[in-house]
């Protein structure tokens, strides 16, 4: 039967004139009721334009691509997401899978839904070092766009939840990445965001293609237990529903089976066999108001006793993510544990809808509302995480932490709840009180006691942060702080001090060492300085000196390029009366058995007594810039075309499989290059082995044409130049 409002598109969704829709389309049509006319009309026009781009594109499983993002757009309107959302939602890959742009999107729907489809979008057209870069990039770029709208991260879950139910189409490998990336990341985010029953299924599901052995056992062990215990929890339930009626309570209650993946947890916490967990099922009594939660706990308590220490009272102290109920486990018949959770209707939605309650219950508006602060405070604190952090995989790393926070609830002074996951310390409540806070605490007072700043708090606790303008942030608090947040504020701060204390340090070596080259430091201005950043990876003058102070630069090379002469500096010499390396010198100049430096590499030679002239990379670890004495150094440079082969050291490591060496002597000596020397290092893994050897090269471009040759054998997994400080 036709929804209302749904016939006012000609066609439904597949337009006038278009082929009949497949059943996903109808699926759609049937739960878009609650929107207007007008609004159906806009998502149908989105419709089209997704169904032509994907025109001729097919899902792994054989399916029409279109399938997909209409299975998106469905799951969203069930929790009866606006238009804008609907439409994102259809044209989600047109951008990364199509030739049609966000430009295109935005003036056909509107800059919101083309903010939202970018949102979603990964960032494929930019190249990264490695896969991890490009996931935790992508994740920055998603956490950052869902920190401006919500309704982006909605649409994500909502696409890797169907991405999930369809993964049998993919292959092992792909399902295991796929999988644990679920776990890691969507699976706590829909948690964090109150959406229960999306989270208990991307659990389900990333734990049945990562373990898929563990979960068909346990699937089957739960099945026969399911029919063993049917009437027992039966006649319980019944009982319980006896004893509130006694009670004169209005109540509903529901029999619940524990998720595989909850079991599993609990197995794995608790090192048990699957035979030792007795309350895999659960019961769920809803009330009618708050009163008779607590009316209904009462009544439980006087029928069977309560496990000491597994009550928790959700609705005085909610959770972060807006979910209230009371939890309470019962020593049941036979000494079974039985867990309960008592809530209201509106309670019961909002945890199960979490933050999408706002748009899927008018009832729950007020509790919406109150979930929706709590996740723009959350959102928030990512936008300053983001701010300070230095890179995507430092970013990923703090959102980590917070995505998996067994709440502690404490209190300030003044009695205001602060929510924070297990594990977190007095430094942590500062942080999230206020940043200055964290950064001037010296001491904590924990329920009246003053306690050491690395204490974890308990539940309950009474927290007041004792603070100083003259203090900083200590390093060791890294070694404890549990919140992202914090991480994050402390790592920025000692980044930023310890920038700004290199560049001193670096100010006075470089002042040390344009003296001992006879110049007068004062005397070194703008132009030096601007000669000097000519060709020079660093824009900055203090960037400069903080690379001397941390010890990333020689302060000899840096005085010389700043006193070279603009005749020295147009002819590209950089340097002063340098001595010009053939590569023939024999025992007059030899090079450094440490870093191996080859025709190309930034040198700098040491006078070393009965040795003559031993050249180093620049950067070679053997290089000590504190002990460094510019009277006993030489600047260098390469001959334009040096007569010889220098030696390098290359550490490979490889697949473990026969015939793989061979093939790397073929393409070396392909390469118009030879093996000098080779030894294999302890093994950490069966399935790989290391090797470390000398070969003989030109220059670093010939090096460069080596490695591209080994590169090309699949097994080779990691290839570098080694360079180590001398035994």
């Amino acid at each position: 039967m036709p929804v209302p409002g749904v016939q006012a598109v000609a066609g439904g969704l597949g337009g006038p004139g278009t082929a009949p829709p497949g059943p996903d389309a109808a699926e759609l049509s049937a739960v878009l009721g609650y929107l207007k006319p007008e609004d159906v009309a806009h998502i149908e026009r989105a419709y089209e334009t997704a169904r032509a781009a994907h025109a001729g594109q097919y899902r792994k499983s054989g399916e029409p691509y279109i399938t997909h993002p209409l299975a998106v757009a469905k799951i969203l309107a069930e929790w009866h997401l606006d238009p804008q959302a609907l439409m994102a939602a259809l044209l989600h890959d047109v951008v990364e899978d199509t030739q049609t742009t966000k430009t295109e999107i935005a003036r056909r729907y509107g800059k919101p839904v083309a903010d939202l489809v970018d949102g979603v979008s990964k960032i494929d057209r930019i190249e990264f070092a490695t896969l991890q870069h490009a996931q935790a990039e992508n994740f920055r770029k998603m956490l950052l766009a869902m920190a401006r709208d919500v309704r982006v991260i909605l649409i994500k879950l909502a696409d890797r939840l169907h991405n999930m139910r369809t993964l049998d189409a993919v292959h092992a490998e792909k399902q295991e990445r796929i999988a644990r990336e679920t776990l890691e990341i969507y699976a706590p985010i829909a948690n964090r965001l109150g959406l229960n029953a999306i989270y208990y299924e991307l659990e389900d599901l990333g734990f049945r293609y990562l373990h898929p052995t563990r979960f068909r056992v346990l699937e089957k062990a739960l099945a026969r237990a399911r029919g063993n215990r049917r009437d027992a929890v039966g006649k319980l339930r019944e009982a319980i529903q006896a004893r509130l009626a006694e009670f004169r309570i209005d109540a509903q209650v529901h029999g619940r089976e524990k998720h595989i993946s909850s079991i599993y947890k609990k197995m794995q916490e608790k090192n048990i066999s699957f035979s030792e967990v007795f309350d895999i099922y659960g019961f769920r009594i809803l009330v009618p108001d708050v009163g008779a939660c607590y009316l209904a706990l009462g009544a439980l308590h006087t029928m069977y006793k309560p496990i000491p220490g597994k009550f928790k009272d959700y609705i005085a102290i909610p959770k972060a993510n807006g979910y209230q109920s009371l939890h309470t486990t019962l020593f049941g018949p036979f000494g079974m544990p039985v867990e309960v959770q008592i809530r209201t209707p509106d309670m019961h939605k909002v945890a199960e809808a979490g933050v999408a309650s706002h748009w899927l219950y008018k009832s729950a508006e007020e509790q919406g509302k109150d979930v929706q602060l709590k996740t723009h405070q959350w959102l928030q604190s990512l936008l300053e995480i983001q701010s300070e952090s230095g890179d995507a995989l430092e970013f990923l790393e703090h959102i980590k932490v917070d995505l998996f926070p067994e709440e502690v609830y404490v209190f300030s002074p003044k009695g205001k709840i602060f929510s924070l996951p297990r594990g977190a310390t007095p430094i942590d409540f500062a942080y999230s009180v206020h940043t200055d806070v964290g950064n001037h605490c010296v001491a904590a007072r924990v329920n009246g006691e003053t306690v050491p700043l690395g204490t974890q708090l308990r539940n309950g606790d009474r927290v007041e942060i004792v603070t100083d303008p003259e203090s900083r942030p200590n390093p060791v608090w890294l070694s404890y702080v549990a919140t992202g947040k914090a991480r994050s504020h402390i790592r920025h701060y000692l980044k930023t001090m310890q920038s700004a204390e290199s560049a001193e340090v670096g100010e006075l070596l470089l002042v040390q060492a344009l003296r001992s080259l006879k110049a007068n430091p004062h005397e070194v201005g703008e132009e030096h300085w601007k000669r000097f950043f000519k060709g020079d990876s660093a824009n900055t003058r203090a960037e400069v000196l903080a690379d001397i102070g941390l010890g990333k630069r020689l302060a000899v090379v840096v005085a010389k390029k700043l006193l070279a002469t603009p005749e020295a500096a147009a002819e590209g010499a950089g340097r002063l009366d340098s001595v010009t390396i053939r590569g023939t010198e024999g025992l007059a100049v030899q090079f450094a058995p440490c870093c191996r430096p080859i025709p190309g590499d930034p040198i700098i030679a040491q006078i070393k007594k009965g040795q003559g002239l031993v050249v180093h990379t620049h950067d070679c670890p053997a290089i000590h810039p504190f002990h460094f004495d510019p009277e006993k150094w030489v600047d260098v440079q390469w001959d334009p075309a040096p007569g010889r082969l220098f030696d390098v050291n290359v550490r490979l490591t490889a697949a473990n499989q026969r015939g793989v060496l061979a093939r790397l002597a073929a393409e070396i000596s392909e390469a118009d290059s030879n093996i000098d020397h080779i030894e294999t290092e302890e093994r950490a893994s069966s399935a790989y082995t290391t090797i470390v050897f000398t070969i003989q090269v030109r220059n670093r471009m010939h090096l460069a044409q080596v490695f591209r040759r080994m590169r090309r054998i699949p097994e080779v997994v990691r290839l570098s130049r080694l360079k180590k400080k001398p035994s």
